[in-house]
């Protein structure tokens, strides 16, 4: 959870936690101890057809719903967005920290996406070109894709990996391009 969740969460005087469309590693007493309230665990029946529950009082006092993955990755999440927006109830998404997110909130559906691929940095010694095919392959399908551009953050050089004994010398950060 990012820090503006974390402070959302502590605002809400009801924490709904889906638990259906991914699986979080972490108990529910855990999470409660950690954000101080009662968490209460939103079911597939709960959230698909009892969604009013966990709007109910939504008008009137805070209330967050803890989606493990990406807010509008699943189509039952865009629906309880549907079912707020006419009834005047103040709502706010706060992402987690992943690329998906930006990929759900500009309404693409992640069900229609191909396989994701990295665009690497290439070197003297190594340029792959496996991302082509699926690039491809994603195309001829008519699939939307995601290319991951790489970043290099203190990394070392290859010369530098090859002597192992030798002190860690790390290069700059860089970011590639299109």
């Amino acid at each position: 959870i990012t820090v503006r969740g974390l402070e959302a969460v502590k605002l809400s005087s009801q924490v709904y936690l889906e638990a259906y469309t991914s699986i979080l590693l972490v108990n529910k007493e855990h999470l409660e101890m950690f954000y101080g309230k009662e968490i209460i665990v939103a079911n597939c029946d709960m959230v698909e057809t009892q969604a009013e529950e966990i709007l109910h009082g939504a008008d009137k006092q805070d209330v967050s719903l803890l989606i493990v993955t990406y807010p509008f990755g699943a189509t039952t999440h865009i629906d309880i967005v549907l079912r707020v927006h006419p009834s005047g109830i103040p709502l706010h998404v706060i992402h987690n920290a992943s690329i998906m997110n930006t990929i759900s909130v500009c309404g693409l559906q992640l069900y229609n996406f191909g396989q994701m691929v990295s665009l690497v940095f290439f070197t003297n010694a190594w340029k792959p070109n496996s991302f082509y095919d699926h690039i491809c392959e994603n195309m001829g399908l008519g699939l939307h894709m995601l290319v991951l551009l790489d970043i290099k953050v203190k990394e070392q050089s290859e010369e530098n990996l090859a002597r192992c004994h030798a002190p860690k010398v790390f290069g700059d950060m860089s970011v590639e391009s299109c």
